[in-house]
């Protein structure tokens, strides 16, 4: 109970800043979804088929559910560097917070608690949007919301652990540029991962952002396998548990005093 307690102060934290400062997050939030669906759904949705490929649905529909995992993810990659790393080197808020009864494996359970509530908030604005705009297939994609909250945790917590080990932000480009954008890419949103060479596979397969999709693409067209989906979503559960382990290591060696 002390540790919950704990944990919903740093959130606590997190939300009074939010509240003050939620203007600056208002384009990435939530108007990047509108973007992506207009551009990538309707815009060069138009040109694409709808094909057996890509299960006989529009493109837009196709395209929605896996939008809002990644979205979900490109949203906590950031939360999980710079923010991370301003909170031990430059704001130096975690200092000050350990400076007080709250541990360093607390201050990292408040932290994930606010990374998984903003995804949370902006998966549910990016379906809301989604309906609006007609991407949505069926009630089942309101299952992406919560499967994008955990993917995005999933691929989070061991980021927040890695960045907890930095003294400088170097780091962070290679993830961006070698790891986000390639998951981004080619994981399944755009087109079947199935056009990929095989190599490439058990690589993608490693990727949070897979088992996302194949989750919420599978609930949206009510295709999902309930033995397939139980793996799945093993899979980002336990990547969301070894990240966090690791993470009160990391946070623990750098603030216990």
């Amino acid at each position: 109970m002390q540790t919950l307690r704990a944990s919903w102060f740093g959130f606590e934290k997190h939300w009074t800043w939010y509240r003050r400062n939620w203007r600056a997050t208002v384009v990435s939030s939530f108007l990047t979804p509108v973007l992506f669906l207009l551009a990538l759904g309707l815009g060069f949705g138009s040109q694409v088929q709808s094909t057996a490929l890509i299960g006989g649905v529009p493109y837009l529909q196709y395209l929605a559910p896996a939008l809002v995992v990644v979205t979900a993810l490109q949203g906590a990659t950031f939360e999980s560097t710079y923010a991370i790393m301003s909170a031990f080197l430059w704001q130096k808020t975690y200092v000050g917070m350990v400076a007080t009864p709250i541990t360093p494996a607390q201050v990292l359970y408040g932290q994930m608690l606010w990374i998984g509530s903003q995804m949370f908030v902006r998966s549910a604005v990016f379906v809301g949007i989604a309906v609006v705009l007609g991407a949505a297939a069926g009630p089942g994609i309101l299952v992406a919301i919560p499967v994008a909250t955990v993917a995005a945790l999933a691929f989070s917590a061991p980021l927040v652990a890695y960045s907890a080990t930095l003294d400088k932000p170097d780091g962070f480009t290679t993830i961006f540029r070698f790891v986000m954008m390639p998951m981004t890419l080619f994981t399944g949103a755009f087109f079947p991962v199935s056009q990929l060479p095989d190599w490439l596979l058990p690589v993608v397969w490693l990727t949070p952002a897979w088992h996302g999709i194949e989750l919420t693409r599978g609930a949206a067209f009510g295709t999902v396998d309930l033995l397939p989906a139980l793996g799945h979503f093993a899979y980002l559960v336990a990547l969301t548990a070894a990240g966090i382990a690791l993470g009160v290591k990391y946070f623990h060696r750098r603030l216990a005093v």
